[in-house]
């Protein structure tokens, strides 16, 4: 896998390649994933470079298969992923690819077009069917109900063409009939009165059934409609009115056998229709079903040939063009199969010259690599959530694996809801090769792709929680009391004291003892112990924080930061805080319960180390005042020397040199780039121990060392460090409040629910117990374990972010990102779509 200490050691390689091999040779280094491409071309126009074309014809065939993956999904045909990434096509095969996928996109937009074309007509057969279904009743109620004119003709008598009475009135009668949507009716009928000016006789109904609309395939509610008009003006204007509120308007029958004329063509027609609609989409199915067998293959496949002509365009051609020249960034372990990747590529292309690779030298600074596993990969991407680590620079990620989980359950500390917690990320771990937990939504996918981190979490809460002896708020006597307040009453008539011998029988062997859970000053107790512990904690957790920059300083070759900036920051943080946990530390030990109550308080102690008292105290120990002038002292002298040591050395160094210069077979491994660095390099702390004057030494001038600068710099930093030794300090005492808030959460959910439930009488009590546990399930899970538990872990982060990493990590590299298929989608449906 790769230390997790340090990223990997990366090299700079030039890649030849012939322009015959160059695509087999990025097609095997794609499978691999070994190598970071540089591009050669940034003042190049992606439009003009030398593989535009070729990238071109892979979208032009993304383009196709997203159609036909469109018209699969709306087939409803199940598209099948390969278990195996298909590698990317030969050369050969592409155009032979491309031909055949244009060839069925035509075929199938043929197919689709006449298949929509047949469908509108048959829905627009089934509209004029219903129409003159309906319209037949439009006559009838007319007959019935409507008054007829003395200058008409009765119509039993005489036929709807019977125009002689129109022709006496010297008007022409008109009829237009369709369909118009239903939320369009009273608008419609409204626009035909106020233009036709009540010349016009409008007739409503409404289907039983609804209807799928030819034009949008919406399936909505229809009104058919009879008007009735005189004169081919209002005509017109009728007709306009319809197109405008989009009415499917169909010819009105003039006479009743033309009606039955045209209902038994409408219906052979259906019938007609249905059979060969019936055929088309059977043969349509039957293409789509042919494409899908191969549509996953070729999508890697075009996915592929695309990154490749994307990698090839950020080459540069030598003058014979002839030759593709890349510059790449590779791990210095997989060098030799960078070599092998190149010789697998010359090979399938057949060419006689191989292509191959060198290393050169460089000033750059290398991309960060860190090689992970599903274990590891969730610490690290909470670093890199910070910020990716400069190059070889010291990880936090291999501290965090354990430091992380541990803090959290410091902030959780209960076994109950620690092994739940435990349980639920155990089920993720057994079934984490789960198709569909891969697949799943965004929420459940965050708690899938760290599920070791909460494995671990709910680990350490069950340890922390049998620390602080809570299980759901209640405390588990396994091994007994060590306290005993019988003695308290036979021996004494004042039961006040408890270090009356024999009420104290021993410590409790694992944690804290039960009774406490009993106590009235337990509260008092829990936070005395939690306090102390997280400032212990937290001050442990700095510490070594301070000693991590130093394995900095020496990979770097800056051992003057050790001296000059390590040592003072960790005499800093020991002859005050490391003070603190020895005088917490030495009380436990030495002061028992029967000497409690002549023990001093740590605080004042703490206190009156910088105040110098003029009354004498009793202190811990002996010559402890001594003690304590040292550490001040040696604490003064460690300010000076962290404020104006590193400048002054610089500016020694620089006023010592004129011309310097080094010859370089590393890189720049700096955190800043800064005069400091400028002046670094004369000295003779160089990485690789090289500290040869090259023949065109680099005149550096004195306007190009800021001493100001250096100065101002290195004081703010002092100023932040000594002033966050005591911020960070207290903001390690998070750690103590939210395991308080926690405990006293699941006393009062405790309390709240089942204890209620617990004192009904038998009678009802057995009954009412199960709801109310069934409530105080679903309350721990949703405030306890998801809420409580997001808060601790946000306060976890914040821990290792500000107050842990910016003792030692930057965090200002760039990550390695390879050329490799295994980053591209897999999920072709989803970028297809």
């Amino acid at each position: 896998m790769g230390s997790l200490f340090r990223s990997e050691a990366m090299c700079l390689a030039q890649l030849f390649l012939q322009s015959g091999t160059a695509y087999e040779c990025l097609s095997a280094l794609g499978e691999k994933g070994l190598v970071q491409f540089r591009d050669l071309n940034q003042n190049v126009s992606s439009f003009q470079r030398k593989f535009v074309g070729e990238v071109k014809r892979c979208e032009e065939l993304e383009r196709i298969l997203a159609y036909l993956v469109q018209e699969i999904n709306r087939a409803d045909i199940p598209l099948p992923e390969g278990e195996t990434s298909p590698p990317a096509p030969p050369l050969k095969q592409v155009l032979e690819m491309q031909e055949q996928l244009q060839k069925l996109e035509v075929e199938l937009r043929e197919v689709t077009k006449n298949k929509e074309k047949l469908r509108k007509n048959l829905l627009e057969l089934i509209e004029y069917t219903h129409m003159l279904r309906v319209t037949k009743t439009f006559l009838k109620r007319n007959v019935e109900f409507e008054p007829t004119y003395e200058e008409f003709p009765p119509l039993e008598n005489d036929s709807l063409l019977d125009y002689s009475c129109m022709q006496r009135l010297g008007a022409k009668l008109g009829f237009v009939s369709g369909l118009i949507n239903q939320g369009k009716v009273e608008a419609f009928e409204k626009m035909l009165w106020r233009v036709c000016k009540g010349y016009t006789i409008v007739t409503y109904a409404e289907l039983d059934e609804p209807l799928e609309d030819p034009e949008t395939g919406e399936v909505i509610k229809w009104y058919v409609f009879l008007i009735s008009f005189w004169g081919e003006q209002i005509g017109h204007k009728v007709k306009k009115i319809c197109d405008c509120y989009h009415c499917h308007v169909y010819p009105y029958p003039n006479t009743a056998e033309e009606r039955k004329e045209i209902q038994e063509g409408l219906n052979t027609r259906i019938q007609d229709l249905y059979t060969v609609l019936h055929k088309t989409e059977d043969y349509l199915r039957q293409v789509l079903c042919k494409a899908a067998e191969s549509v996953y293959s070729h999508v890697i496949q075009v996915k592929k040939m695309k990154a490749i002509y994307h990698m090839l365009n950020m080459c540069s051609f030598d003058v014979t063009n002839k030759c593709l020249i890349a510059e790449v960034w590779c791990p210095e372990a997989d060098l030799h199969e960078l070599r092998r990747a190149l010789e697998e590529g010359s090979r399938e292309s057949g060419a006689t010259i191989p292509s191959f690779m060198n290393t050169i030298p460089t000033k750059e600074t290398p991309p960060t690599l860190i090689r992970t596993n599903k274990f590891t990969e969730g610490f690290q991407n909470i670093v890199d959530a910070y910020g990716v680590g400069s190059y070889r620079e010291v990880n936090p990620a291999l501290f965090t694996i354990i430091t992380f989980p541990f803090l959290f359950a410091v902030m959780f500390g209960d076994f109950g809801h620690g092994f739940v917690m435990f349980l639920f990320a155990l089920l993720l771990v057994i079934n984490e090769n789960h198709p569909r937990l891969n697949q799943s939504q965004e929420i459940m996918r965050m708690f899938f792709n760290g599920r070791y981190i909460l494995l671990l979490m709910g680990l350490f809460s069950v340890y922390t929680g049998l620390i602080y002896n809570d299980c759901f708020s209640k405390s588990v006597n396994l091994f007994g009391s060590g306290w005993n307040v019988s003695a308290m009453y036979s021996s004494n008539p004042c039961p006040s004291v408890p270090n009356v011998p024999g009420v104290f029988q021993g410590p409790y062997p694992l944690g804290i003892d039960p009774i406490w859970n009993l106590a009235t000053n337990r509260l008092t107790f829990l936070n005395s112990f939690k306090m102390k512990m997280s400032v212990i904690l937290g001050i442990i957790h700095m510490t070594f924080g301070v000693i991590l920059g130093i394995f900095n300083h020496l990979h770097f070759r800056k051992k003057f930061n050790i001296y000059l900036v390590s040592v003072p920051e960790l005499l800093f943080m020991l002859c005050i805080f490391g003070y603190l946990i020895f005088m917490i530390v030495y009380k436990w030990l030495v002061y028992s319960a029967e000497t409690s109550r002549v023990a001093p308080s740590i605080l004042i102690e703490f206190i009156n180390m910088f105040l110098f008292p003029a009354s004498e105290t009793n202190g811990l120990y002996s010559g402890q005042e001594h003690v304590q002038r040292l550490l001040l002292v040696v604490t003064a002298l460690s300010v000076p020397v962290l404020f104006l040591g590193k400048p002054l050395f610089l500016l020694w160094l620089h006023n010592g040199r004129s011309c310097f210069g080094v010859s370089r077979s590393g890189y720049t491994l700096i955190r800043k780039d800064s005069e400091e660095e400028v002046s670094l390099l004369g000295s003779q702390d160089i990485e690789e121990g090289n500290n040869q004057v090259e023949d065109g030494c680099r005149e550096m001038t004195c306007e190009e060392f800021n001493f100001g600068e250096i100065l101002m710099t290195q004081v703010i930093h002092s100023i932040e460090y000594c002033l966050g030794c005591i911020s960070n300090t207290a903001s390690y005492l998070r750690l103590w409040a939210l395991s308080l808030a926690h405990a006293q959460l699941s006393d009062v959910l405790w309390t709240m629910l089942v204890r209620v439930g617990l004192r009904v009488d038998t009678t009802y009590g057995v009954l009412l117990l199960l709801p109310v546990i069934a409530l105080f399930a679903v309350l721990t899970i949703f405030i306890l374990l998801i809420m409580e538990g997001l808060s601790a872990f946000l306060h976890a982060i914040r821990l290792h972010w500000v107050e842990f990493q910016n003792k030692f990590y930057v965090g200002a590299g760039t990550k390695f990102v390879p050329f490799s298929f295994r980053l591209l989608s897999s999920k072709f449906v989803d970028d297809m779509a």
